[in-house]
Parts: structure tokens; C-alpha cells; sequence
């Protein structure tokens, strides 16, 4: 070691490495803040992003992959997704994006109709309201098949609310809705339904 380093260090070469270390620690702790909240976001949305996933691609391995790589995208712009006027909105666009990147990539169209987990979430819930309110005369398949065709706005709210059992305020968190929006969604996406297979709406179904 030489004698330079061996002397001992000035009150301004003292102040300065106090400092260094000060926003070294603090960098640290906003990293960590940062991971903590990012932390929690992905346990309260995690399930949910891969159950949409799985019901788009069709494969419970698919949809970890794409969910890893959405969550990989948010977690590396975090502080960007913080600044967003809905973090739920803006990542729920991020997962949209991966997943059509995952089907536009093999060529696929989404998979819903083939996916067993949609089809009993719709037989218990959307064919039986639809049953209900519009007398549905065709099979289940045509369904499936309708549903696909919605814009994309209903489809995505058909898919939340009764394919994923989100609430109505939920569906409005993700899209950046307002809860009366979803639900005139809702009853659009039951009208076009009724209209593509055919059936006559019943009593109590007007528009207004």
C-alpha cells in the first residue's frame, strides 16, 4: 500500500464517501421498496393472469410462460407502471400485448373454445343467463365460437366477468371503466349473442 493511500483521509474526502454511501443505502432501499410492491401487486393479480392466459392459449404451460414474461416486462418497468393513472389497467394492456405476441408468433387464434376451463365457467354462468333472458336455441359450441367474434371491448369483459368471476367493479378496474360501462358491455356483448344465434330476445331485455 502505498504512503497516498496510507494517509489518512481529509473532512471533504470523508464527507464525500458518507455521501456515497448514504445514496447507495438509499438506492438500495427504493430497489427494495420498489420489489416490495411489485411483490404484491403480482400475488393479487398472478392467478388471475394465468387462468386469462390459459383460456387464450390453451395450455397451462403456455400461459406460465407468457404471464413470465409480461411480469418480467412490468418488474423491469416498474417505476414506469407506477406512474400510470390505473397500475391495473396499464398491466392488464402488458398481458394483453404478451399474450397476442405469444399467438401471433405460432400463428394461433385465441384458444378459449378449446379450453375445458371456459367451457364449464360459461355453462354454469353465461349460457344459463342467456337462457334466461334470450331463450337460446343453438348448442354450447356456437356459443363459444359467437363469443370469439365479439369486439373486443365485450369480449374482454364476457371473458372477466364470467369466464374468471371477476365482479363488475373488477372488470372495471382492469379495463378503466366505469362499473355502468361494464355493464352496458354486458348487455351489448348478451344482445349480439342472442343475434348471432338467432334467438328472439325475451321480456324485460330493451335497451335502456
Amino acid at each position: 500500500m502505498t504512503a497516498e493511500a496510507d494517509r489518512p483521509r481529509g473532512p471533504a474526502a470523508r464527507a464525500t464517501a458518507a455521501t456515497a454511501a448514504t445514496d447507495e443505502a438509499r438506492h438500495d432501499g427504493d430497489r427494495r421498496r420498489l420489489m416490495l410492491s411489485f411483490d404484491a401487486f403480482d400475488a393479487s393479480h398472478h392467478r388471475l393472469w394465468l387462468r386469462y392466459a390459459h383460456t387464450q392459449a390453451g395450455s397451462r404451460e403456455a400461459a406460465e410462460r407468457i404471464v413470465e414474461d409480461a411480469c418480467r416486462h412490468l418488474l423491469a418497468h416498474w417505476e414506469h407502471a407506477l406512474r400510470q393513472q390505473s397500475l391495473t389497467e396499464y398491466a392488464w394492456t402488458v398481458l394483453k400485448e404478451h399474450v397476442a405476441h405469444w399467438l401471433g408468433e405460432r400463428g394461433l387464434r385465441p384458444q378459449l373454445a378449446e379450453t375445458a376451463a371456459f367451457h364449464t365457467a360459461v355453462r354454469k354462468a353465461l349460457l344459463h343467463e342467456l337462457r334466461d333472458e334470450f331463450a337460446v336455441l343453438e348448442g354450447e359450441i356456437g356459443l363459444y365460437a359467437a363469443i370469439g367474434r365479439l369486439p373486443e371491448r365485450q369480449y374482454d369483459v364476457v371473458v372477466l366477468r364470467y369466464v374468471l368471476g371477476c365482479s363488475e367493479e373488477e372488470v372495471a378496474g382492469y379495463l378503466g371503466f366505469e362499473t355502468a360501462t361494464v355493464r352496458s358491455h354486458i348487455r351489448y356483448a348478451k344482445r349480439r349473442l342472442a343475434r348471432e344465434l338467432r334467438t328472439a330476445p325475451g321480456p324485460g331485455t330493451g335497451e335502456g
